[in-house]
């Protein structure tokens, strides 16, 4: 006696089917592959753009140096504000593995745009003395003008940090711009860059120590020292920097690496992106929610296509794959499409950020392999249900 065996469905068979079941509902389809798309799209977006940020924090750093320390002074035991000694900057330069040392000098003189503005209006801007290789030293650049030489710095010539150039509405130095300091008028000659490492630049009038003595009260004393050490050295040179700028008091010494502030910011932003990616995961679950609906309704609607195939033979295995291939196959057009919308969100903010656009080979796989899961969980139901009809009960209902 001969006993039929249904034929095995092959995978290219089973792709035919499930893509066949997915043409005859486009828009339901779509809908359903959207919801998928946004939640991939959002989570591969926030880990592109948070890895793009991390990229260029490394650049800018790996640019500027991480070898950068700040020595200033701190508070007296008392309370009162301290002062770091006149030989703090060429102490520090004794030390071996310093490389370089510069310093700058805050005054009491404000700064204004021209002699006509209250005195209480100064803007939060400072008037600070600086050495001429500061620039060098600090890592801050001229975005327009130049900085102070040996013919401009004891004479008076300012230069500006962008924050203060935008306040004052300096848009280009020059002769013919002026700008009132200390009860006199200094001549703007430069705007800086941004200075990632030395902030405190961003506000100030910047102009050369000696005219800083002669003609706006400045006491001499260095309020802020930059020592750049060799990179192999650098924690051992933090460890003796307060002791090496002022020896009888180096508890009154505060000392910094600017680009662990830097590496903080990069830390606490990825708190954010901790949220972000719960969002998008709550997005990636509604989406496996609306492809488990639509393939529940299209098992309700197709009851007479599950009927006759039935009675032509094919077992509850192979309607089961079907429907379960159905639901795959959806979540991964959801997935790839999601996955594509994120690099081009990602490469979008990079690039108007001026970023390099990273988006990590895991998390694009993994994006597709989250929707495979997805897929395969919202399409169990419906498939094992589909599965379950009886050839007379699909017709019947049909």
């Amino acid at each position: 006696m001969n006993v039929l065996v249904p034929a095995r469905m092959r995978p290219r068979d089973i792709v035919r089917t499930g893509g066949a079941g997915l043409r005859s509902r486009p828009l339901r389809v779509f809908l359903s592959a959207l919801g998928i798309a946004i939640g991939i799209a959002a989570m591969l977006g926030v880990v592109g753009i948070s890895a793009s940020s991390q990229e260029d924090l490394n650049r800018r750093l790996e640019a500027l140096g991480t070898n950068l320390l700040t020595v200033s002074p701190g508070q007296t035991l008392f309370g009162d504000s301290s002062h770091l000694p006149e030989e703090a900057e060429g102490m520090i330069g004794q030390v071996g593995p310093v490389t370089a040392v510069t310093a700058t000098g805050t005054t009491p003189a404000r700064v204004y745009r021209n002699d006509r503005v209250p005195e209480a209006e100064s803007g939060g801007l400072s008037v600070t003395a600086a050495r001429l290789d500061l620039l060098r030293d600090a890592g801050a650049t001229v975005a327009a003008g130049a900085w102070l030489n040996e013919a401009t710095h004891r004479y008076p010539a300012t230069v500006l940090g962008v924050r203060a150039a935008d306040r004052l509405g300096v848009v280009r130095p020059g002769p013919d711009q002026r700008v009132w300091l200390g009860g006199q008028w200094f001549t703007v000659v430069g705007v800086l860059d941004p200075a990632p490492l030395a902030p405190e630049l961003d506000t100030a009038a910047l102009v050369g120590w000696p005219v800083a003595e002669e003609r706006l009260g400045f006491d001499g004393y260095a309020t802020t020292v930059y020592a750049r050490a060799e990179e192999a050295h650098v924690v051992q040179v933090r460890g003796v920097l307060a002791a090496t700028a002022n020896p009888e008091q180096p508890n009154e010494v505060k000392v910094s690496r600017p680009s662990d502030a830097l590496a903080a910011k990069q830390a606490a932003d990825a708190t954010l992106n901790a949220l972000l990616l719960g969002l998008g995961s709550v997005a990636l679950l509604v989406g496996g929610v609306g492809v488990a609906n639509t393939m529940v309704i299209s098992v309700l609607e197709r009851r007479a296509e599950i009927g006759l195939r039935r009675s032509l033979g094919a077992t509850r295995g192979q309607i089961r794959v079907q429907f379960l291939a159905e639901s795959l196959l959806l979540s991964a057009i959801g997935g790839v499409g999601g996955v594509l919308l994120g690099i081009a969100v990602t490469a979008a903010y990079a690039g108007l950020r001026d970023w390099p656009a990273i988006v990590p080979g895991w998390a694009m796989l993994g994006g597709v392999l989250a929707t495979l899961v997805i897929g395969g969980v919202a399409g169990f139901y419906p498939a094992v249900r589909a599965a379950r009809m009886s050839p007379t009960e699909a017709l019947a209902t049909s």
